[in-house]
Parts: structure tokens; sequence; C-alpha cells
């Protein structure tokens, strides 16, 4: 994280509010609203974009992809509009990574974070969420598994920052791929087995 110089009530309430933002659970929002059903009740019961595909609607998939990755990117973009500052930006684009992860309003049960953290990247250094988002996309085209695409991007980001010249951003990418690592345990577990679903497979049992 940079030196935080900002107001320290201000970088509270940019925190909170950005929390709040990051929990919003576009995922069950978007089945419920397109008669899907609880999202949570579907698949692998994750509320991330992976699992909404498995319902067999694509735009609601495609949906959900971009209002998680677009929460991280406004948190973001709000905060360095309105506070004008880098420290504001970055501690947005956590809290709305971790509302995301744990969001209030289901019990702090939430996704994986791969949509938010793309987007995130991308509003915070372009070039670096966009390389990110590249290795996502090709990783996922050679292995058809997504949570491949989801290590690799995450595995990868450090390198992409130093690639172009945004190491201010490395701490916070770091936890970033903590994070994303921590919260894809179970697929790590798959992966090592060889039981991972690919994309368009039956969903394997669990969180995942």
């Amino acid at each position: 994280m940079p030196e935080l110089l900002s107001d320290t009530t201000v970088l509270i309430l940019t925190a909170i509010c950005a929390y709040l933002l990051g929990s919003v659970p576009f995922g069950v929002v978007t089945t419920r609203l397109m008669g899907l059903g609880d999202l949570r009740r579907i698949g692998s019961g994750n509320i991330g974009a992976t699992n909404v595909l498995r319902t067999g609607n694509k735009p609601a998939a495609l949906a959900t992809l971009l209002l998680d990755g677009g929460k991280g990117a406004v948190a973001v973009l709000l905060a360095r509009a309105l506070v004008g500052a880098e420290d504001a930006a970055q501690v947005a684009g956590l809290a709305a990574f971790l509302g995301h992860l744990y969001p209030v309003w289901l019990g702090f049960k939430g996704g994986k974070g791969v949509a938010t953290f793309l987007g995130t990247m991308i509003a915070l250094a372009w070039p670096v969420g966009l390389a990110c988002c590249a290795t996502w996309l090709v990783a996922v085209l050679v292995t058809r598994i997504s949570s491949v695409g989801a290590l690799m991007a995450a595995g990868l980001a450090p390198l992409w920052l130093f690639v172009f010249d945004h190491g201010r951003l490395l701490a916070l990418t770091a936890i970033f791929t903590l994070l994303i690592y921590f919260r894809h345990a179970a697929n790590l577990a798959r992966l090592k087995a060889g039981t991972e679903p690919k994309i368009g497979q039956k969903s394997a049992p669990g969180p995942g």
C-alpha cells in the first residue's frame, strides 16, 4: 500500500463506501432478475460469473462478469476523482475486493474475487489490468479451466507491475494474489488431483 497521506476520516469513509459497493452480489441479483433461481443453490454455489455460466445463460454470466469487474473499477475511479489521491484509490480498490469476498449482504460468504480484481487493476493501472485480463483469457482458452485462468492472472500480476513500471502497486497486488489463491484452495486441490472440471462440464462438489 502507498504511504497514507490523506485524512484518516476520509480514508475510512472511502473504505466503507467501497466495501459496500463491492459487497453487492451481482451474480445473485442477475440470476434472480432473469428468473434463473438462487445462484447459491446452483452448481458450485459460488456467486461469480463462472457459476452463473452453469445456468446455461451466457448473457447472465457476461453481465455478472462485467458488473463484478465494474464495481471494483468504479470504486477506484470514484475515490481518485473525489479524494484526488492515490492512497484513497488503492484503499477503495482493496475495500471493494474484500466486499466481494466477504459481502455483508450474504453473511460474509462471497465469491473468489477474480472479476473484481481484474476491474480494480484496470482502473488502478490499465496496462497492468489489461495484461492480467489477457493472461486470464489465454490460460482459459488453452486449458478450458476457469480456475487456471484466475490463478495465472493473479500469479503473474506482480510481473506485469514491473514490466509496465507500476511497482507502487506491489503491496496491494500481493494482497490480491494471496487472497485469490486462498479462495481457490479447493480448486488447487482438484487441479492437483486432476478432477477440476472444465468450462461446460458439471461442477465438482464443494464451494469452488
